[in-house]
């Protein structure tokens, strides 16, 4: 599964992530610092991202989505630092990949 960090997430978290989830990124990164969510969607939509964000912005466009992709992890938590964050992953990774995968949920909340 490849993350998608939303600009409200560290990038900082990318090189920790990189040996659960492969091929993850962060907005920034890939150069879509300031892009719409549109566009952030669509970039998902294509490359097989999974977008994660702390807003409902993108819960929101899942439920317009005809196609039900890209999935989106909506993490429901406050500041926290980097390592909580990176734990947060870690910890519900099996959770993740059932509601997303197996049971072919189109969000995930983390709280």
């Amino acid at each position: 599964m490849r993350l998608l960090l939303d600009e409200n997430l560290s990038r900082r978290l990318v090189p920790l992530l990189q040996a659960v989830y492969p091929d993850s990124t962060q907005v920034t990164l890939i150069g879509l610092e300031r892009a719409s969510d549109f566009d952030i969607w669509a970039f998902a939509q294509q490359n097989s991202f999974v977008i994660v964000t702390r807003d409902a912005d993108f819960y929101e466009l899942s439920l317009q989505s005809q196609h039900h992709l890209p999935k989106v992890i909506w993490l429901r938590v406050l500041n926290v630092s980097k390592e909580k964050m990176l734990d947060l992953f870690l910890k519900n990774k099996g959770l993740i990949e059932e509601q997303l995968i197996k049971n072919e949920k189109i969000c995930v909340q983390i709280y």
